[in-house]
């Protein structure tokens, strides 16, 4: 796992649809179960760099990065976090809120043990003398002569578990992500919503405390661009609308729609369940034409309807409904294992199960 910490994207999300289950207690169990289990050897912080031999008999190649922590002397108090003068971003929590040079990603992580991010820390890369954590610790678990570790293991076969990532929002102007405050991305309004997020699952807009009272979603951002669909925007859509009205009963919620994607008996019912109910669904019959400007009070959204007549929606809040692409380094680790990308950019796959 190239993450300091197991779980993926599940555990930034507070429900998983359609049942909407809490997604860390269904998972928190499993993350355990794995770092316990005798029988699997768990390598955070680290990448592959050679995998080399043929099916039954692989060589891998595994870089270990320093964490500067260790995993067994600590106990996960945080006493490290204050002490450290470095602030920056947490890219983990979508850059809503701030974290040290030393952190976790989120609260609740597994293995709830922090890292230090050697690109940012004082001491690594600013040439400093700084052990400011390493004093705070009354566990002496603070290695900082740590050092990246290289291993090679033996193994019968290797799964590329690479997940996915999601649309550079940004690369569309006209809908406002990254200059309009009111505009989010999907996994921004995920960590609002999450219990163990930056605002503690209060939803409030990035520029100040107010809770909104309208929100538009716009599916399909992507879409045209990547020629795909992602098969899971529609349901995440719904599943934030079913969200809004949860925590703010009031809120007037707009899905904005050209196509609907639900695959699966249980999806329809969902959706079924949300339409009219939770949120009011808009056609439009472009969604490319879709555009989000600034009035002052906030987002306004322009989109044509059914008849190709213009229509204004002025609203608090705008959640991007992003398609997925391939993770950004998916492509190196295709080289390295010696396989194919898809035309898309994902891990190519063989359809009759044989090959590789």
């Amino acid at each position: 796992e190239k993450l300091p910490i197991i779980g993926g994207k599940v555990i930034k999300n507070e429900e998983s649809f359609p049942n909407l289950e809490c997604s860390t207690c269904m998972e928190a169990p499993i993350q355990q179960d794995v770092l316990q289990n005798p029988n699997i050897e768990t390598l955070t912080y680290s990448v592959v760099g050679k995998i080399e031999g043929s099916a039954g008999d692989f060589s891998v190649v595994i870089r270990k990065r320093a964490r500067y922590i260790s995993l067994t002397d600590c106990i996960g108090c945080g006493m490290c976090y204050d002490p450290c003068p470095v602030s920056l971003k947490n890219e983990w929590e979508e850059n809503l809120i701030d974290r040290k040079a030393i952190y976790v990603p989120c609260s609740g992580s597994l293995p709830n043990v922090p890292v230090i991010d050697s690109e940012h820390c004082l001491r690594f890369s600013g040439g400093e003398d700084c052990s400011l954590c390493a004093e705070a610790c009354a566990f002496e678990a603070i290695n900082l002569d740590d050092s990246d570790e290289i291993i090679e293991v033996n193994v019968g076969a290797v799964i590329l578990a690479t997940g996915s990532s999601t649309f550079d929002l940004s690369s569309i102007p006209n809908l406002g992500y990254g200059t309009l405050p009111g505009v989010y991305a999907p996994m921004e309004f995920e960590r609002l919503f999450a219990s163990n997020g930056p605002t503690l699952g209060e939803i409030t807009l990035r520029d100040s405390e107010k809770i909104p009272e309208s929100v538009a979603v716009i599916h399909c951002v992507g879409r045209r661009e990547q020629k795909y669909c992602s098969a899971v925007c529609c349901m995440y859509s719904f599943k934030f609308a079913r969200f809004l009205k949860h925590k703010i009963p009031s809120v007037r919620v707009f899905n904005i729609y050209s196509d609907i994607c639900v695959p699966g008996k249980s999806y329809q019912s969902f959706y079924r369940s949300v339409e009219g109910a939770d949120t009011q669904m808009l056609y439009t019959s472009s969604i490319g034409d879709v555009s989000v400007s600034e009035t002052g009070s906030g987002p306004k959204v322009s989109y044509p309807d059914a008849a190709g007549s213009p229509q204004n929606l002025n609203v608090d809040m705008v959640i991007l409904a992003a398609a997925l692409v391939a993770e950004p380094d998916v492509a190196s680790l295709a080289e390295v294992a010696g396989v194919d990308l898809d035309p898309q950019g994902f891990i190519k796959t063989v359809p009759d199960g044989s090959g590789s």
